[in-house]
């Protein structure tokens, strides 16, 4: 049988072989040829059933090539015999056939019978039952093969039949379908392996798509002849003893399209796709990937705006229905988690920054407002709003700037907020987001992997941390245990507690028994170490400064939950369980991963540290209110000062929103509703006014977490063909997961005692499989890669066909100085001009 590729019944009848590309001698091709030229040939024969169509291939013969009654009427019974198929069962099916019917004589139960000449317009039950039918794309058509020798026959009876109308020819199918083609060839003996191989090559050729086109149009032999010849110019041929014959070629992982046959000269049509793109995509990927309408200017004030909201507004509704998927739940709590521990990292650096002027709270209030605003109103409501690294950078500088002039560091920066706003409401106007056509994959790569290299480096840098907090005990000894112990001493003279060593950090031991622990008469009954250190005393010993091994068991998390991430990603792709297990393991593979985690840290029971989030609506810090109030605690001229300053955070913020919108909208993602770059930065502006009056962190795209949410938002077709890979249809786009994400990030200040028991070493694992995924998706990871390779193991990518490979390194090379540039200014106070240099 063959739907896009060939699959055997194997020896003995039970299971269907791998998918693979049918290899034809080419012999069987030119015997084709002239079956086609010398058969019968029945074009928009009207049959409602299949012995109509045998009667009239039959009495349709020419006169030199009429049968005799007796071999017509024995060939027709001979063509209306039952066929017998091998039907897909499911492996339950298969172990209940095992268990009930061991004998393999016992598998004919599985031939179903229908009068040939019934019309079948209601599917069979065995067809309903078959599961094959899962694998068939709507609207398909069946075309049915008969070929074989015949021991009464003395010459071959050839005929090829195309019906006006599909019609469902009963049993004849494996599965319900209607059937437009059918080919008969059947021959005298000692032939068999030439029929066989004949009916293979018409196969092969029913399912080419540009065949199928000639033979539905058609309207004589010469046609199909022109059509068969077409088929053979683009033959490629193996030469003998070059490679088995036996051997079948796997499926490839991406086809040329039919359309791009017809009009690419045929040594240039192969597909080699680079991570799902055809070369020709690949060739277009290199030039600017976002040269499309949404980025056109139209000379008028906000013209820019107006279009990105007529082009928005249609779609706004379905922007909700479309998320009404089991998906978009995954999506939810993977992007939920990756939000929360960026808000408390970036809260918490900016809590050290500007002395808890901005704090955790006010980073989980401020992502909460502008994301939920964002996603309401945006022109890409997928992308995640956050703090970033060059705005933390900024309101360090700003703070310390402040401090040593002695203003008031909350008024200096709504000042600044407010002129950052009006100078984006004028970019907006503008239509300076046309600019943006004009970054190339050069820019976009070198900016993507700086924000993945900074997850990744900072993920394991919090990691690292851990053995401060939680020092590794690399003296300690098993055999000297009877020797380590811990003494309190107290303020007062005389007064000692004696407390035992061992793997707790109280003083004394509730496992032992009161006659063995040492209670002087004038100390509290089992002092601990925080009673200890609170009551003035302090600690003496060679056990005090035991901790449990809480870094190695952290970094078994941290490793473990990346892991998990990534190989349950990668599950959809696997061979075991079926399609449908696959993808759901697939979608919910960062939260499985986190549970897991999370489920193993309860078992264990140390003390590893926990995600704590603000339980209080109240500022960080208790000299600041909610409200920032523009004149009264700064010189007047401060307002006109801060113009300096918001011009480079223009800068800061239409680099950084930009660069991130762009790499959401390339071509590849399939986005139906188109871009918004003006109606999107006019958001962030906005945002910019409210987030200054109120204190809050400023926010902007992030680049990571909104790349996260659109690939855990990916389309797959649910029906493909046996050998062929799901195809790409496109990322869910709707707005509700974002305002999910935000809204739960916003009542997280109430779930304080549920998400205390998650560990940060599997967020932070989490983090680092955001900034691995990110650095892969790119093509400068593979084209470092090539650094490396020699050129016989590289892979047979599209531009190693059309740039010389010194070029092609010359430009990755270029590219990872700009980038290690990029990473020393980033981590300088030079940070500021950090947008300017990209």
């Amino acid at each position: 049988r063959w739907i896009k590729f060939e699959e055997k019944v194997e020896d003995g009848g039970e299971r269907w072989s791998a998918p693979h590309v049918p290899a034809l001698p080419l012999h069987s091709l030119f015997q084709l040829r002239t079956c086609l030229q010398e058969g019968t040939m029945l074009l928009d024969l009207e049959a409602p059933t299949f012995k109509e169509i045998i009667d009239k291939v039959l009495s349709g013969q020419p006169e030199e090539a009429e049968l005799q009654p007796e071999l017509r009427e024995r060939l027709a019974a001979l063509l209306l015999r039952q066929p017998r198929h091998q039907p897909t069962k499911s492996l339950l099916r298969l172990l209940y056939e095992l268990i009930l019917s061991p004998c393999p004589g016992r598998h004919s139960a599985w031939s179903w019978l229908l009068h040939p000449n019934c019309p079948a317009a209601a599917p069979l039950s065995f067809q309903l039952r078959n599961r094959f039918k899962k694998k068939v794309p709507p609207g398909a058509e069946a075309a049915h093969v008969a070929v074989g020798e015949v021991e009464f026959l003395e010459k071959p009876f050839i005929a090829f039949i195309r019906l006006r109308q599909g019609v469902a020819l009963g049993s004849l199918a494996e599965v319900a379908l209607p059937s437009r083609f059918l080919f008969i060839l059947l021959g005298p003996r000692a032939k068999v392996k030439a029929y066989h191989e004949v009916g293979r090559a018409m196969a092969t050729l029913l399912m080419d798509e540009l065949f199928q086109r000639v033979a539905q149009q058609a309207e004589h032999r010469g046609d199909l002849i022109a059509g068969m010849e077409a088929f053979l110019d683009e033959l490629t041929v193996l030469p003998p003893r070059k490679w088995d014959p036996t051997a079948r070629i796997p499926p490839p992982s991406c086809l040329p399209s039919p359309y791009r046959r017809t009009t690419v000269h045929p040594p240039d049509w192969q597909s080699h796709g680079n991570g799902g793109m055809t070369a020709a995509g690949d060739r277009a990927g290199l030039g600017y990937p976002c040269s499309r309408k949404e980025l056109e200017r139209t000379g008028r004030l906000f013209g820019g705006l107006l279009q990105d909201i007529r082009r928005k507004v249609p779609w706004y509704g379905s922007d909700f229905t479309d998320a009404l998927h089991p998906q978009c739940l995954s999506a939810v709590l993977y992007i939920y988690l990756a939000t929360v521990t960026n808000a408390i990292t970036f809260g918490g650096m900016l809590g050290d920054a500007t002395a808890n002027m901005q704090g955790v709270l006010e980073s989980f209030l401020g992502t909460a407002f502008a994301g939920s605003i964002f996603c309401l109103f945006s022109g890409q409501p997928l992308t995640i709003l956050s703090s970033t690294g060059p705005v933390l950078v900024f309101e360090r500088l700003l703070f310390s700037f402040s401090q040593d002039h002695s203003l008031d560091y909350l008024e200096f920066r709504l000042w600044i907020g407010l002129w950052v706003a009006f100078f984006g409401v004028v970019l907006v106007a503008t239509e300076a987001s046309h600019l943006v056509r004009y970054f190339t994959r050069f820019t976009e790569e070198g900016f993507c992997a700086l924000i993945s290299l900074i997850f990744i480096y900072d993920s394991l840098k919090k990691m690292l941390s851990l053995a401060d907090a939680f020092p590794i005990n690399w003296q300690y000894r098993l055999d000297n245990i009877t020797s380590y112990s811990c003494i309190c001493n107290l303020s007062s003279p005389g007064r000692q507690v004696r407390g035992w060593g061992g793997p707790k950090v109280s003083l004394h031991d509730p496992s032992l028994p009161p006659a063995l622990s040492p209670q002087p008469p004038t100390a509290p009954a089992r002092l601990s170490r925080t009673q200890c250190l609170g009551r003035g005393g302090h600690l003496l010993g060679t056990s005090c400064q035991y901790v449990p091994d809480v870094t190695l068991v952290s970094f078994l998390l941290f490793g473990g939950t990346f892991l998990s991430c990534t190989v349950l990603k990668h599950f959809r792709t696997s061979r075991y369980f079926p399609a449908g297990v696959r993808k759901l393991v697939s979608d919910f593979a960062v939260i499985l991963a986190i549970l897991t985690s999370c489920a193993i840290d309860a078992a264990l029971g140390l003390e590893t540290p926990k995600l704590l989030v603000p339980s209080e609506l109240k500022p960080t810090n208790p000299a600041r209110g909610w409200i920032i109030f523009p004149f009264g605690a700064n010189p007047w001229w401060v307002c006109l000062v801060s113009t300096v300053p918001a011009i480079l955070v223009t800068i800061l913020i239409f680099m950084d929103q930009q660069i991130t919108a762009i790499i959401l909208n390339r071509r590849e993602y399939k986005l139906q509703k188109g871009a918004g770059f003006h109606l999107d930065l006019l958001c962030v502006s906005l945002l910019m006014v409210i987030t200054s009056a109120t204190g809050l962190p400023w926010y902007v795209s992030a680049t990571i977490i909104s790349l996260a949410h659109m690939e855990s938002l990916r389309k797959e077709s649910t029906t493909s063909a046996p050998g062929e890979h799901p195809e790409f249809l496109g990322i869910r786009e709707q707005r509700l997961t974002g305002l999910a994400v935000f809204i739960l990030t916003g009542v997280s200040v109430f779930m304080a005692p549920i998400l205390k028991h998650i560990p940060m070493p599997v967020l932070y694992g989490v983090f680092l499989h955001m900034g691995v995924a990110a650095l892969n998706s790119i093509q400068l990871t593979d084209r470092v890669r090539l650094l490396l390779m020699p050129a016989k193991h590289q892979p047979d990518l599209a531009y190693l066909r059309h740039v010389p490979l010194r070029r092609v390194h010359l430009f990755t090379i270029i590219q990872l100085l700009c980038l290690a540039l990029l990473w020393v200014l980033k981590s300088t106070v030079a940070a500021i001009i950090f947008p300017v240099m990209v």
